[in-house]
């Protein structure tokens, strides 16, 4: 479809990076509402309470899809819950750190496995390094680490890579925002299980902090990511997330008063140099059927 007369289209990079600083600032918020109700209730607040926000905006045509486009919109819904819940999970376990190192796993694999040139792969590791040098993993007390917070880590890193390959097939089966809200609401009753127990905690500021959360951690982020992931190959999507840990560590100077240790500051430069070698690798397709990954 040609784009309107004078319409601006926001280079997809900028879209991934806007998506990866709101969810960034939306962990410190979430950072105060875990320990009060829960895992379970934050992600069951954040989703559900996006969906509710979305669906009447996206209004999607719910007789105009085949079962192909059922299914793929349903994956992305179960991806998108699982990776919320076993990641804020994985938290009760795992120091911090070594939990994003672990989950950010996934993303790594599926970008070398997606990967064609040897400089990307070299990419690849150089942001792996960059992850672990951020994360503060080589000095956390790996004796005290436990094989569920491990094995729940995991499981979000497999569910973030499913998430990237399910989110550029939604995106190209449903027009607009439709597929994202479906998946959302696919992704509400997901989660609903986990947090049912907390519901009878909430209070008007939990509810509050869920709006603050669904705004940040879903809305904005996955609406970027989306529209982003119809125009770039999901390899470039992969290593441009291997900024989170940077962006999370802004959020955290910024909002917690953290600051950052000479090796922290060794990895940020390693994982912005990563992201600029595949970004300035190739051109990005300008859509999901020139992508040649079957997405």
């Amino acid at each position: 479809m040609p784009k309107p007369s004078g319409a601006i289209a926001v280079p997809a990079p900028l879209l991934v990076l806007g998506g990866i600083v709101s969810v960034q600032f939306g962990g410190a918020l979430a950072a105060q509402l875990v320990p009060q109700i829960g895992a379970g209730g934050a992600v069951l607040l954040r989703v559900g309470i996006a969906a509710l926000v979305l669906l009447p905006l996206a209004r999607p045509q719910w007789r105009s899809h085949g079962r192909s486009d059922w299914l793929t919109a349903i994956g992305f819904g179960v991806a998108l819950g699982l990776m919320n819940w076993s990641f804020y999970s994985s938290l009760a376990h795992l120091p911090l750190g070594v939990a994003v190192t672990v989950e950010f796993l996934g993303p790594l694999v599926l970008t070398t496995a997606l990967s064609r040139r040897p400089a990307d792969f070299l990419a690849v590791l150089a942001a792996a390094l960059g992850v672990v040098l951020i994360s503060r993993a080589l000095t956390a007390p790996w004796g005290t680490i436990s094989w569920t917070g491990i094995l729940l880590a995991l499981a979000a890193g497999a569910c973030w890579a499913a998430y990237i390959l399910m989110s550029g097939r939604t995106g190209a089966a449903f027009s607009g925002l439709e597929g994202l809200s479906i998946a959302l609401l696919v992704a509400t009753v997901v989660v609903l299980p986990a947090g049912l127990a907390s519901t009878s905690a909430w209070t008007g500021a939990h509810v509050a902090k869920g709006f603050g959360l669904a705004l940040l951690s879903s809305l904005l982020p996955y609406s970027l990511e989306l529209i982003a992931l119809r125009r770039m190959h999901p390899r470039v999507f992969g290593i441009l997330l291997s900024l989170e840990p940077a962006a999370a560590a802004l959020a955290g100077l910024i909002v917690l008063g953290q600051h950052l240790n000479a090796l922290q500051i060794l990895g940020l430069v390693l994982v912005v140099s990563a992201s600029t070698v595949v970004m300035s690798s190739r051109r990005e397709p300008s859509s999901v059927e020139e992508m040649g990954t079957g997405i």
